[in-house]
């Protein structure tokens, strides 16, 4: 059984969608007419019956999405490399003192001097998907980039030093 989602309508009150898992643990979220959300965790044999809940205001509610949507990606990527020989996926810290903080993505010209791909930026709680040599960036940022193991350590050097 793979996992599933079901939504549930709540009259007067909302909706809630519920993903249960393969084990049959079953997570819901109660979105209701007044904006407010709930997470939930149910009981495996009552699925009325909450073990839990957390409120969540909107900006928490799109925090948990962004953690949630990164990782998906984050994990998707590092099963790149157990699919291609050869090719990796690595997340490089942007420093402080990067020539290219404060810059854009395009000052690095990573893909000419390393032959990898920058696939994303984290910064901070937020995910850069498919970022554009216009994309801006700040010391600190976490660059996911995909390579050979070569190319990687020369990014990384890159990133660091700028180019020698």
């Amino acid at each position: 059984m793979a996992a599933r989602i079901e939504k549930i309508d709540l009259p007067g009150i909302g909706t809630r969608h519920d993903l249960v898992t393969e084990s049959g643990s079953r997570i819901g979220v109660v979105s209701q007419r007044s904006g407010e959300r709930q997470l939930a965790i149910f009981d495996g044999t009552d699925p009325d019956a909450a073990l839990g809940t957390v409120d969540l205001t909107e900006a928490e509610a799109v925090g948990l999405a962004d953690i949630l949507g990164a990782s998906v990606m984050l994990g998707q990527l590092a099963a790149i490399s157990t699919q291609v020989a050869g090719l990796f996926t690595e997340q490089l810290p942007l420093p402080m003192t990067s020539p290219f903080a404060g810059g854009v993505l395009g000052d690095t010209q990573a893909r000419t001097r390393t032959k990898t791909s920058i696939v994303a930026i984290i910064r901070g709680s937020d995910i850069i998907p498919s970022p554009t040599p216009d994309t801006a960036l700040k010391g600190g940022d976490t660059i996911i980039a995909v390579g050979t193991r070569a190319g990687l350590e020369e990014l990384a050097r890159l990133l660091d030093r700028g180019a020698e």
